[in-house]
């Protein structure tokens, strides 16, 4: 293992060492290529922000790497282990493996500090145990020696599903996000959002596929068909885009505003997954992609009036638009190719990789080379003067004209979504340039966010050395951040994306990898 300030030193050269090819799709016309110094680096990094974890904050959810301390943000069940498990995993780092391992046997899902949250803990605790089983029990299997505890990550995923499962017992059967345990129960919430329903069909139908417990799924599944078949019309404002929130009593939608953005997005990301886990049973949910796909190329693509050349995803209250977007929407383009991908749509993966490029761009503009949390741009088909259109502000016009978007939250908290697009991207066409785009945003966050005994939150891109730490270190930054910056350079395995439709797993918005239904599991359901 590399020391990481020695990292540091050569990471800006380690884009000059001589790629090794590996196995590609030629078929395709595509090959891969690994760089192990880059995949090293990432592993090092890994391994900083992990031995910072198991020294200050190990059982606990998140590290505060400037004050080598700890925060129990998602219910003291130890969100960063859980959430590093699958990328332990597919970097064949075992030590840290065998760590997780034993750790997760000792989680008390019955207590729980603070609200749960139905959503959070599904994508990072009940996704990233059934990943790490799916991984050991498949490509991984034998390469730990303690079967039995392998065994317990299932069960523990079933046993936190059965305490959690009190959430859809409401009158529609739409979930209450917000929970309490000990024992568990609903907060009697009045509505819930679509993102927060719409983004739990994954884990909980492979928790009944393991199972063999149908009860599981078909809970997910019913409370998706609200979203699937939305009422009443003002819920769909353009063809399959949705409002952001519904009514937990009647499954009715209650407001029509949205986008491809945080509250609403892996809604999206979720319906053309579900069809790539499993094409017989969520056929609905591909065509309701589809159509979701089309409206926003036909409704929301906007193009900046400094940087034609660039093309972002507006977001909408009811039909009148808005020329706003996040870190949390670049995720847009990714999603994009994996459908283009998985439909034989070559004309959705080049509109990904126009939305990936557009999203490069917002980290090669700025001080830090870091993308921000909020940006907003003039949109080039729309009256200048309208008031849904307003122009930058003058302290940052300038910036505009170069960069095509203005910064209006400069926080950047560790968040994965561009660097995610960089590999389905990479992915997708095998070209080399996203590699290096995502080695660049790699180079750039190590340089802004390592602090202390990890890595922090940084609240403003817009300034050189990132204004200041916010002394917190995501979970997600082992789940995401780091497995994508490793997959793009990594060897071919079962578990990266396929362009050729050999795909072996998919993942959860967690980056959680979930092997793909077979047909005995389909059998039993």
């Amino acid at each position: 293992m590399y020391k990481f300030g020695t990292i540091l030193v050569a990471l800006r050269f380690a884009s000059l060492v001589a790629a090794v090819p590996q196995r590609g799709h030629a078929r395709y016309g595509i090959q891969y290529q690994a760089n192990a110094t880059r995949a090293n680096a990432v592993k090092d990094a890994f391994q900083t922000a992990w031995d910072g974890y198991v020294q200050y904050a190990f059982g606990h959810d998140s590290l505060r790497p400037v004050s080598n301390s700890y925060e129990d943000d998602r219910n003291g069940w130890g969100a960063s282990a859980v959430d590093a498990f699958s990328t332990a995993l597919v970097m064949e780092n075992f030590e840290v493996v065998n760590q997780i391992l034993a750790y997760v046997q000792t989680i008390n899902f019955d207590n729980a500090i603070g609200d749960v949250s139905l959503f959070e803990t599904t994508i990072r605790y009940l996704g990233g145990l059934l990943s790490a089983y799916d991984l050991l029990q498949g490509p991984l299997n034998g390469k730990s020696n303690d079967t039995v505890s392998v065994q317990t990550i299932l069960k523990q995923a079933q046993h936190l599903a059965d305490n959690l499962k009190v959430a859809f017992d409401t009158p529609s059967g739409v979930p209450d996000n917000d929970l309490y345990f000990s024992p568990p129960r609903i907060a009697n919430s009045t509505t819930n959002g679509l993102a927060t329903i719409g983004t739990l069909v994954m884990e909980w139908t492979r928790l009944s596929d393991l199972t063999g417990d149908p009860k599981y799924g078909q809970l997910a599944q019913k409370a998706e068909e609200y979203l699937l078949n939305p009422k009443p019309a003002l819920g769909e404002p353009f063809p399959g885009l949705l409002g952001m929130d519904v009514n937990i009593t009647t499954g009715l939608f209650v407001d029509g505003s949205g986008g491809w953005v945080g509250g609403a997005d892996s809604f999206y990301e979720y319906l053309i997954k579900m069809y790539l886990y499993d094409p017989q049973r969520f056929g609905e949910y591909k065509q309701r992609w589809t159509v979701a796909v089309e409206s926003s190329i036909k409704y929301l693509t906007s193009h900046p009036t400094t940087r034609p050349d660039l093309t972002f995803l507006a977001i909408y209250d009811n039909r009148t638009l808005s020329f706003v977007s996040q870190h949390l929407a670049c995720f847009d383009g990714g999603n994009f190719i994996l459908g283009g991908l998985t439909l034989n749509q070559p004309r959705y993966i080049e509109i990904g990789l126009d939305l990936t490029t557009a999203c490069h761009e917002t980290y090669t503009q700025t001080a830090t080379g870091i993308g921000p949390e909020i940006f907003q741009w003039q949109d080039s088909n729309t009256a200048l003067n309208a008031t849904n259109n307003p122009g930058p502000p003058a302290a940052q016009a300038e910036f505009y004209k170069k960069a095509g978007f203005w910064i209006v939250d400069g926080d950047y908290v560790l968040r994965p979504e561009v660097i995610e697009s960089f590999y389905y991207a990479y992915r997708a066409t095998g070209d080399s340039k996203y590699q290096d785009w995502a080695w660049e945003a790699f180079v750039r966050i190590n340089e802004t966010c390592r602090v202390g005994s990890g890595f922090s939150s940084v609240k403003d891109v817009g300034v050189a050395g990132g204004g200041g730490w916010t002394d917190f270190q995501e979970s997600f930054w082992f789940a995401e951040v780091l497995k994508y910056s490793y997959l793009i350079h990594a060897e071919e395995a079962e578990w990266q994306v396929k362009a050729d439709h050999s795909n072996e797993f998919v993942f959860n918005t967690e980056a959680h990898p979930m092997r793909l239904a077979k047909g005995s599991e389909r059998a039993r359901m």
